[in-house]
């Protein structure tokens, strides 16, 4: 399975959800991740999709842990089956 295929349903996965799921690029900061998420209310996340099996690049970890330490949920997606997890904790983020 392509990344390209898994980016794809996370998109559509998204927007069904009532979000939007954008190309995330920083010019002239390598490493960020693929995409964005945006939910209702205020719910941000970042995603870094991969091939099955495939892990992020150190750069690309470096940048993953700055988002976290300034608060900000990052996941790492490389299979279907983590895709309404992820849309479910952004979603839910802060809710008792």
């Amino acid at each position: 399975m392509r990344e390209s295929f898994i980016e794809e349903k996370l998109t559509k996965a998204v927007k069904q959800n009532g979000g939007v799921c954008w190309k995330f690029t920083s010019p002239g900061t390598a490493g960020v991740p693929d995409r964005i998420i945006l939910m209702p209310e205020g719910r941000i996340a970042f995603v870094e999709v991969k091939a099955p099996g495939e892990k992020p690049r150190p750069l690309q970890q470096s940048r993953h842990r700055l988002l976290r330490r300034l608060g900000f949920k990052v996941y790492v997606l490389d299979t279907l089956e983590d895709i309404e997890k992820i849309i479910s904790e952004v979603k839910n983020d802060g809710v008792t």
